[in-house]
């Protein structure tokens, strides 16, 4: 290689580090969309609205949340997938549509693990399964043995979700007997349960507890390994007969696939910083939520293992939807 090359070569990758890092200097420059896949009211539209000033003030730029709802959040996370990879569109989203979505839909839009990368997690909590007041049952063999009497109406957030899945699990494992009902969100799951519409519902705990608090909902257990001390003297599933069984929701932030790596990692570290701050942890501690926090390379092998888990769960038992 001849000198003179060798210095344009140098010029030219001098030249390409300057220019990147000038792009990371100048992001954000504009709003960021916050896009959230479900209708309002649910859990992952509670943390994007309890973040969204904070990281706002934290990048100097307006945070916009923004609800995109539709085929179990398919939509809104599709339309993060396929926006510019510049950092200005975020997606916070559940697992629903990043690991189970990949095996429940035979014609996703879509390659959660091709299209999109992680940023962090934020959040996570188990599942309560909850029945309507009036509902003659106050634990889960009495809701069992109530199933095998009379049809009791179960609220899905949406067919092949995270709460379907637990709910078809603890059926199948409990000999309960229940027709499902499925929604476009958590909000109306919950709004038609306290209705009495529907009888029974397994929900995220955050969006959920407000609800039992006020006796709207009658709380007869939850998804997590140990109780909490948070409801009282609630059993777990798990003692009530579900063995080895654990559910709940994770909230965390994706980006398009090639997001520049100095913005993911700018995100993933005000991100950290917000949802970590004492407030927002109390709050969310408050409702049953737990503060997780990962690294990119953590949060994309993570939906990786629980893509492997839910599709065994898929599997057995038949789920498929167009």
């Amino acid at each position: 290689m001849t000198l003179n090359r060798r210095k344009v070569l140098a010029s030219t990758l001098a030249m390409g580090l300057a220019a990147s890092g000038v792009q990371a200097q100048a992001w954000p420059a504009k709003p960021i969309r916050l896009i959230v896949p479900y209708p309002p009211g649910g859990s992952s539209d509670i943390i994007a609205r309890a973040i969204s000033q904070p990281l706002s003030d934290a990048l100097k730029q307006p945070v916009i949340v923004e609800n995109k709802p539709g085929a179990n959040g398919n939509l809104g996370a599709d339309f993060v997938a396929k926006s510019a990879p510049d950092g200005y569109t975020l997606l916070l989203c559940d697992t629903g549509a990043l690991a189970i979505s990949p095996s429940v839909y035979t014609k996703l839009q879509f390659d959660p693990s091709k299209d999109l990368r992680g940023v962090t997690m934020l959040a996570y909590s188990p599942h309560l399964l909850v029945v309507h007041p009036s509902v003659p049952a106050n634990n889960l063999k009495e809701l069992v043995a109530l199933s095998q009497t009379k049809q009791l109406n179960f609220a899905v957030t949406a067919m092949g979700s995270a709460p379907h899945l637990a709910g078809v699990a603890v059926e199948r494992a409990s000999k309960a007997k229940w027709q499902y009902i499925p929604y476009k969100g958590g909000s109306q799951a919950i709004t038609d349960t306290v209705g009495g519409q529907t009888q029974v519902l397994m929900n995220g705990m955050l969006a959920t507890l407000p609800f039992v608090q006020n006796g709207q909902l009658k709380i007869l257990g939850v998804s997590k390994a140990t109780r909490m001390p948070l409801i009282g003297n609630v059993p777990t599933l798990q003692e009530q007969g579900i063995t080895g069984f654990e559910s709940g929701t994770w909230q965390g932030v994706l980006v398009a696939k090639n997001t520049p790596a100095a913005v993911v990692a700018r995100l993933n570290t005000e991100l950290i910083k917000v949802i970590r701050s004492p407030e927002i942890r109390a709050r969310l501690s408050g409702q049953g939520a737990e503060v997780a926090t990962m690294s990119p390379t953590e949060q994309d092998n993570f939906f990786a293992q629980e893509r492997k888990r839910w599709a065994e769960v898929v599997a057995a038992a038949g789920i498929k939807l167009d």
